[in-house]
């Protein structure tokens, strides 16, 4: 039979098979090993997967690829980024260093509000353009599915132009993008000590005109000229927290989101246990994220729901801190556990995926094999898209990377490089050549 694209000759293709749900407990260390592997793909599906002399038995293709000596594994999918921002604060890390807490500096009037005043002002080109830079390298290190954030506009006019701009990428860039609104992100500056009010607005003005897919986001000389397709996000997140938002005005929000067919998202547990895990968890939302100080009790009640629990090991790194997500507890409790870079600019500007992982093997003694089914499979469940991505089976998308390695564990093993090579988008090579 005739292929488009074959990979062959492969020193080990992980395929972290097992059908569209997400592996629980011990089954993350299992990543589907084939020696000398080999796969096939046509219009951009993966139609045999096995033994190199298996698939060139039955498939021939104009183009084949030898990964000799290379490991053959999913596309990495980035299930927790906050894309699309414009500026930086490089000034608050030199803050952070000097002895400043996150809290501290966000209570002065720095933190998600520097970005906010920076992301309202960017006209969306700019916006555009500084978040294509970010996705450029978030592909070379192997993403090739990513969900993005809103919530550096905290009004809908900014909210909507970052729903544009996350409309723009996903047209243009071979990443695919899955959409979140967090407008409940942080309290606006304009609402400081009026959290509720702004949690009022949140579910009467933003999220019904944010669900029913407005097209442009209003006017003014930052208008898209011309509009893209109106676009609603897929899911609805809420960050339940310090100095963010309370339980009660969480479930609001997540309760409305969910009556206008949103899917559920939580940044819970991060600084302070304020019950966002159990929500999750009573809302039937598809994860819960950061879970770094998450109670025994909550870890137990999350594992053994179908809630998914996604760690950011570049958070705590980036800030300093020494406590990370307890993924061992969670894994031996049978929880489905995913891994994100939390791409932002405050704590984490961080576009690997290797180098997440890198994190979750020394901090959260995670198994190499562990922590690529949490940035494969596990990701891909915590986006809705397990079905579609994130391992590699006879059907689904040829999202594909190719390292310059002969054995996975250097995943975890190496950090501070790029060990991937080629980079393969629905069977399309988008990123050739030697590693960096």
């Amino acid at each position: 039979m005739q292929a488009e694209l074959i990979i062959a000759h492969a020193a080990q293709l992980l395929t972290v098979a097992g059908g569209h749900g997400p592996k629980r407990g011990t089954a993350m260390a299992d990543v589907g090993i084939i020696e000398d592997g080999a796969l096939a793909v046509r219009r951009g599906r993966i139609v045999a997967v096995g033994p190199t002399n298996e698939v060139l038995a039955d498939f021939a293709a104009a183009r084949v690829v030898d990964a000799r000596g290379k490991v053959v594994l999913p596309g990495f999918v980035d299930p927790h980024t906050h894309l699309v921002w414009a500026g930086d604060r490089a000034g608050e890390f030199e803050q952070r260093v000097a002895g400043a807490t996150y809290m501290e500096i966000m209570a002065s009037g720095g933190g998600i509000m520097s970005t906010v005043r920076a992301t309202r002002a960017a006209p969306l080109d700019e916006l555009v353009a500084q978040s294509r830079a970010r996705l450029d390298r978030m592909l070379a290190h192997g993403t090739t599915t990513a969900e993005v954030k809103t919530g550096y506009g905290l009004e809908l006019q900014a909210e909507l132009k970052m729903l544009a701009a996350i409309a723009l990428l996903d047209a243009q860039h071979p990443v695919d993008l899955v959409p979140t609104f967090l407008g409940a992100h942080a309290v606006p500056a304009e609402y400081a000590g009026r959290a509720d009010e702004y949690v009022d607005l949140v579910v009467d003005v933003m999220l019904p005109a944010i669900a029913q897919g407005v097209k442009g986001y209003g006017s003014g000389e930052n208008d898209l000229t011309p509009n893209p397709s109106p676009i609603t996000p897929v899911f609805c997140d809420v960050f339940c927290d310090q100095g963010a938002f309370t339980l009660e005005q969480s479930r609001r929000v997540l309760e409305a989101a969910r009556a206008y067919g949103m899917g559920l998202k939580i940044h819970a547990d991060e600084f302070e246990p304020l019950g966002g895990t159990r929500l999750a968890v009573e809302l039937g939302a598809i994860s819960a994220d950061h879970l770094v100080c998450t109670s025994p009790e909550e870890i137990e009640l999350l594992a053994q729901s179908d809630t998914i629990g996604v760690a950011l090991p570049g958070t705590p790194f980036g800030l300093g801190h020494h406590q990370y997500t307890p993924a061992r507890a969670f894994i031996e409790a049978g929880g489905a556990l995913a891994l994100a870079t939390d791409l932002n600019p405050g704590t984490c500007w961080c576009e690997s995926m290797p180098f997440i992982i890198a994190l979750a093997c020394r901090y959260m003694h995670l198994t190499p094999a562990e922590a690529i089914t949490a940035a494969t499979r596990n990701a891909a469940c915590a986006v809705g898209l397990g079905e579609e991505t994130g391992s590699l089976e006879v059907g689904k998308r040829a999202d594909v990377i190719i390292l310059e390695v002969d054995d996975y564990r250097h995943l975890g093993y190496r950090f501070g490089t790029n060990p991937v090579q080629t980079v393969i988008k629905r069977g399309e090579i988008v990123k050739e050549g030697s590693t960096a």
